[in-house]
């Protein structure tokens, strides 16, 4: 399978889709399946933004014309009903194949998600033309539990959106992409998965975003990576 990891820098408005569908254009015809970070619609900050800038799941209908040559996953902010949710969403094939609502929902420090969005309730896995994949969004993976609900699933990939800030800077790197690293090797080993990770870059209002995007084998090895703090956009080759 042919993954195309996109390392972005989502602006706060709505123009990120148009962004995100040319690129799907520009490598639909070389990858199966193409990861955008959490909130890649969006943006991350959005506060009370989040009214106006919210989608509406019918909205999409350029991106699911354009998975039935690729795989797709974005994240954004959608609106349901009364309530929002930060979401990861699957197109495949000409429709939304699976939406994942994040269940764990940040309210400590400089994170204000509990505020704006409800969390949703359910880590699922489904079936694609690739092998069996669950998806998840950022502060999820950071629940034991969550890595036992994985395991229950039984997925090939486990796919992980995120927009993790840069702190923790000591002399030999980030302390939080330790932390990540950590997290997305004991997931890998646990649940004998495959994990795709993609964080965004860029700065939001004092934010800084270090990406580091990657994917982790079954056995724990980080085998593909990219840069820090840097816009970056490349496919990678992995097997099931």
């Amino acid at each position: 399978m042919r993954v195309t990891l996109v390392q972005s820098s989502p602006k706060l408005n709505r123009s990120n889709l148009d962004d995100i569908i040319s690129t799907v254009n520009e490598y639909k015809d070389t990858s199966d399946l193409i990861v955008f970070p959490e909130l890649s619609l969006n943006g991350y900050l959005l506060q009370d933004k989040l009214y106006e800038d919210a989608w509406d799941l019918s909205e999409f209908h350029e991106l699911k014309e354009l998975s039935w040559h690729v795989d797709i996953v974005v994240g954004g902010a959608i609106r349901d009903s009364k309530v929002f949710r930060n979401s990861a969403l699957y197109f495949s094939k000409g429709e939304l194949l699976s939406q994942h609502n994040k269940v764990h929902l940040p309210n400590y420090g400089m994170f204000e998600e509990a505020r704006y969005f409800t969390a949703g309730e359910v880590f699922e896995g489904f079936e694609t033309s690739h092998g069996k994949i669950s998806m998840l969004v950022c502060e999820d993976l950071w629940h034991a539990g969550v890595h036992h609900q994985l395991f229950d699933e039984n997925p090939d990939f486990i796919i992980a959106l995120v927009a993790s800030p840069a702190r923790g800077f000591e002399d030999d790197g980030l302390t939080i992409e330790d932390q990540w690293y950590s997290l997305l090797k004991s997931v890998a080993l646990h649940c004998d998965a495959k994990v795709i990770f993609v964080n965004r870059v860029g700065f939001e209002d004092g934010l800084g975003f270090w990406g580091g995007s990657c994917i982790v084998d079954k056995a724990a090895k980080v085998i593909h990576k990219l840069p820090h703090y840097k816009t970056h956009i490349e496919t990678f080759e992995i097997n099931k």
